[in-house]
């Protein structure tokens, strides 16, 4: 049993924000039909390398970008530029309870495939959007991208090494704006089928990844808001905490000649502070006026920094991790992602799963996050082949007959 079992979305998004979406969904027990374009399908199929290997070696046509964000759904291909594939498209509508598409502001519309017309349909249809700007405003019918919108949304401004540093505007190293897009818009679809099963009202849901964009901003929004200070960027310090950012510390014994290591310090609180001064050998700067107090330190970085850049500078990573822990100061490795992978807690909590995929058998993913106790996600569908499902889902939701689709196979629809 999986928390939203019995429910089935029809999902017309590609690429990154939708699919994060539906995947959710479907991760939760969502019955997720992937509606592709023949052919072709989802633009991220063809976005590698890398690619997955067949039993030879050789690469194929699913690439991993299109496998991280598609496990769960059955993929139906449907040409929805034509009158046929928009027909069927509504004729699943009568059977899903969400639908979620991407495209440009007016392209439903047009096909008949806008909410309006879908609502009319399904009157507790919920029928989510996701585009770059949102369905209102100047800019709703310009095409947004997550990497544009971290520009226009501010999160470059205060991203990347300080200008006094060298540094310059740094876009996020994965695409946020469209992940955090993905998971805002399904709360709202959550929220808007319990709506849904109270009143029978379906409704739209308008998500713009500018809005995430800008809500996203957190406490560096509300601090320009009540101060009126435009932030800068900070490189891998904390704007409102200090120290909370990266240190140098010694190379172990035996690296090459010029080996930098890093560790993260992330002192939260004045006590932790204290604790770190006394790990570090150094108790007077917690008793200092000027950094006792976060606020103080905050005021005084300019000063405390430099000090203790030379203080971590004395000791490994190895040495500072062990001593840091068991004092309960917050700290960290900075880990590559060979390193993630085996590590020992990410591999306890099983953030990594093997999937039965028709070309590579032992394909490994990343898992959901999400661990509930009674209603525990699904692990049943690898990401699908292009159309793997069309006949399945035509003869089980609509109860076509393979004669029924015949025609529009023949006519390149499906």
């Amino acid at each position: 049993m999986n928390s939203l079992d019995g429910i089935r979305v029809l999902d017309l998004s590609r690429v990154l924000a939708g699919p994060w979406c539906t995947q959710t969904l479907a991760d939760l027990g969502a019955d997720v039909i992937k509606i592709e374009r023949p052919g072709t399908g989802d633009d991220t199929r063809t976005w590698g390398p890398p690619f997955l290997k067949d039993a030879q070696g050789k690469d194929t046509a699913e690439a991993a970008y299109y496998l991280g964000a598609n496990r769960n759904k059955r993929s139906v291909t449907c040409d929805i530029a034509q009158p046929a594939g928009q027909a069927l498209i509504r004729e699943l509508v009568k059977h899903c309870h969400v639908f979620v598409e991407n495209f440009k502001v007016g392209d439903m519309a047009r096909y008949g495939l806008d909410y309006a017309s879908l609502s009319a349909i399904n009157p507790r249809l919920v029928y989510c959007s996701v585009t770059g700007f949102g369905q209102t405003g100047p800019y709703r019918e310009r095409a947004g991208y997550d990497y544009a919108v971290q520009g226009i949304g501010g999160l470059m401004s205060v991203t990347g090494e300080r200008d006094d540093l060298g540094g310059g505007p740094q876009k996020v190293g994965v695409a946020v704006a469209d992940l955090f897009t993905g998971m805002y818009a399904t709360v709202a679809i959550l929220a808007a089928l319990r709506h849904a099963e109270r009143t029978g009202e379906g409704q739209q849901v308008d998500m713009a990844l500018l809005d995430t964009q800008v809500a996203m901003l957190a406490n560096l929004g509300s601090n320009y808001l009540v101060s009126g200070k435009v932030p800068g960027r900070a490189g891998n310090a904390h704007q409102n905490i200090v120290p909370y950012q990266v240190f140098e510390v010694m190379a172990p014994d035996g690296a090459a000649p010029g080996t930098r290591d890093h560790l993260i310090l992330a002192v939260g609180n004045d006590g932790q502070f204290a604790k770190f001064c006394a790990v570090a050998g150094h108790p007077e700067l917690a008793k200092d006026a000027r950094y006792a107090l976060n606020a103080d330190r905050v005021r005084h970085r300019a000063e405390l920094v430099p000090q203790l850049e030379t203080i971590m500078r004395t000791r490994t990573k190895a040495d500072w991790l062990g001593a840091l822990e068991a004092a309960k100061v917050p700290c960290g490795a900075i880990n590559t992602l060979g390193e993630v992978f085996v590590d020992p807690q990410v591999q306890e909590r099983g953030m990594v799963k093997t999937w039965a995929h028709p070309i590579q058998p032992g394909l490994k993913l990343v898992a959901s996050p999400i661990k509930m106790s009674r209603t525990p996600v699904r692990q049943d569908l690898p990401p699908p082949m292009l159309g793997q499902h069309t006949a399945e889902v035509l003869t089980e939701v609509l109860g076509w007959t393979a004669e029924q689709q015949g025609p529009l196979r023949g006519k390149g629809v499906i």
